[in-house]
């Protein structure tokens, strides 16, 4: 059974061709469809395999190639210069969040010090006033020229509320690619403050590939992908520091949104005559095993926050917290401890002697691969899945 098509016909939202039903009676007058989340399902090995030093982790978007399908999250207590021009070495993406510490002030590392020993208490209220120092273009400028000094690809992140203020200096310094994120993001916002952001006529009018989410169901990620983008970040408030389901009651199950993401790139292939749409996992993916089953749902890479947090080099010195965490007026997040297990190349290359998924991602993603008989990941997005819950020890 190949469960990248299986999963999206059966449990894909209401409103396309071949779709069939899998809701829930809720109550009399509410039905829901049943969701999976990585915890809940499981690759299974096919009749082939191959040796693990004959797969490779490569892709590709737009012009840029990476030999890892892993970018780090754009968020402080993950992501710094350092650590951006880290990942681009070891093959992967690193992205800069271009309004967090780094843009808003000359020498943050007293403040991350700072929030790094904060009492659990006083966490949420003093990264509020941090993070209400205003972002500054020149200190955009000069994060995105150090990176292109490295000769790594250059690649910053806006939310979209500061996207159409800071554009312009982010193309001005010379990013390769540019990442719109946030905690949902359409093609269509409806407001009565202000011109919202047309992400349509934006990007067509971009000289650079735009990555664009969270996105989580079919619907919202096919409009996306009409707009232009290259690539598509799946999520919502799937990672460790999110709070979103207590706080805001909104979840999306990780296996179910990309699978069906997946489909909609699909879909939206045979609409535009041949144009693929890369689609990233972007929550939940904390350990070795979540980047498997997601590379096996249909995704062609993933964004890391925990699992990088965790890493020696890591500015949150083993905390995790992104912007959802400093909202100034509804924080849907936390500062989370996570810990710190090893440097960031063991934990994408290995060798370590850990062996609960958090180090050698990257080993892990190979054997998996070539468990199952597959070369690349292409091929490893037609791998059999099953729906099997399992509590983790």
């Amino acid at each position: 059974m190949n469960l990248t098509r299986h999963v999206a016909a059966r449990i894909t939202p209401v409103g396309y061709a071949g779709q069939v039903s899998n809701e829930i009676e809720i109550g009399r007058s509410k039905r829901g469809r049943r969701a999976y989340s990585f915890d809940d399902i499981a690759v299974v090995p096919s009749r082939r395999t191959r040796d693990p030093e004959d797969v490779s982790t490569q892709w590709q978007i737009d012009a840029y190639q990476f030999e890892l399908p892993i970018m780090n999250a754009p968020i402080d207590s993950v992501s710094s210069p350092d650590t951006c021009v880290l990942m681009g070495q070891l093959g992967g993406l690193g992205i800069l969040d271009l309004e967090g510490l780094w843009t808003r002030y000359e020498d943050p590392q007293p403040l991350l010090n700072e929030i790094a020993d904060l009492p659990e208490e006083a966490a949420t209220p003093r990264m509020q006033e941090i993070y209400s120092e205003p972002i500054k273009p020149e200190l955009i400028t000069q994060r995105l020229k150090e990176l292109r000094a490295a000769g790594v690809t250059v690649a910053g992140s806006l939310s979209p509320g500061h996207t159409q203020e800071h554009y312009k200096t982010v193309l001005s310094a010379g990013v390769d690619i540019f990442v719109i994120r946030g905690n949902t993001v359409s093609a269509e916002h409806v407001t009565t403050r202000g011109e919202p952001l047309n992400l349509k006529r934006f990007i067509y009018e971009l000289d650079v590939p735009v990555i664009v989410g969270g996105a989580a169901s079919y619907t919202a990620a096919l409009h996306l992908m009409r707009t232009g983008a290259a690539g598509i970040l799946v999520g919502f408030g799937g990672g460790a520091a999110s709070s979103t389901r207590e706080t805001l009651g909104i979840h999306a199950p990780m296996a179910t949104a990309v699978s069906d993401v997946a489909e909609a790139r699909r879909d939206y292939l045979d609409e535009s005559g041949g144009r693929y749409v890369h689609v990233i996992a972007d929550g939940a993916v904390g350990r070795s095993g979540d980047i498997v089953k997601a590379i096996a749902i249909g995704a062609d890479a993933v964004m890391l926050g925990a699992a990088l947090a965790r890493a020696e080099e890591a500015p949150g010195q083993g905390w995790l917290w992104g912007s959802e965490g400093h909202h100034p007026a509804v924080p849907s997040g936390r500062r989370v401890h996570v810990g710190t297990v090893a440097t960031t190349q063991e934990i994408l290359q290995g060798p370590v002697g850990h062996a609960d998924g958090t180090t050698n991602l990257m080993g892990a993603l190979q054997r998996a691969m070539a468990t199952c008989g597959f070369a690349d990941l292409k091929a490893f997005q037609r791998a059999d899945v099953v729906v099997a819950p399992y509590q983790a020890r």
